[in-house]
C-alpha cells in the first residue's frame, strides 16, 4: 500500500508532507504579526479558537518570499504539542508515494537537505519529502534576525 502525501510547491519545487503529519488544510484568515519573532514566523492566527504560529516555509529554507507568490492555504501541523500553520507557494492535493524514500540524486543544497528527508517518487512525479519539525525550526539566520 502506498503512503498518502499532501502535495505542495515550495520555492518553485514539488514537495510533499506525510498526510499523517497534516491535521488539515485551511484558508488563511487574519494573521497577526508577532513583534521580535524570527523572520520565518509570519505571525499568529486562530483556528476554532486555538492560536497557532504561522510559518512561512519559503523563509524557513532561506528563500526570499517575494520571488515565489503563494496561495491562501495553510497546512496545519502539530509538533511537540504545539500547533503550527505552514505557508507554501501552493498546497495542491493528496497524492500517493510510488517509491521508497531515497537520497536526492546530486544533492539538493544545504537548505533543502536540512528540511527534507529525501526524494520520493509520487503519482505526480518526484518530490522532496519535507521534515515538518525542521521547517518550523527555520534557519540560524532566521533566529538571529529576532535577537
Amino acid at each position: 500500500m502506498s503512503e498518502l502525501l499532501v502535495m505542495s510547491m515550495l520555492a518553485g519545487r514539488r514537495c510533499a508532507l506525510r498526510a499523517g503529519d497534516v491535521g488539515s488544510v485551511i484558508e488563511a484568515g487574519t494573521i497577526a504579526p508577532v513583534p521580535r519573532a524570527p523572520a520565518h514566523v509570519i505571525g499568529i492566527t486562530a483556528l476554532r479558537s486555538q492560536a497557532m504560529t504561522v510559518i512561512d516555509c519559503r523563509v524557513a529554507i532561506g528563500k526570499e518570499p517575494s520571488q515565489f507568490p503563494c496561495d491562501s492555504h495553510l497546512a496545519i501541523v502539530e509538533v511537540e504539542g504545539h500547533s503550527y500553520a505552514l505557508r507554501f507557494d501552493q498546497i495542491d492535493d493528496i497524492g500517493n508515494a510510488q517509491s521508497d524514500l531515497a537520497p536526492v540524486p546530486g544533492g539538493s543544497g544545504d537548505d533543502w537537505n536540512r528540511v527534507s528527508h529525501g526524494m520520493i517518487e509520487t503519482d505526480r512525479g518526484p518530490a522532496l519529502l519535507l521534515n515538518v519539525a525542521q521547517l518550523i525550526a527555520g534557519t540560524q539566520e532566521n533566529l538571529e534576525v529576532a535577537a
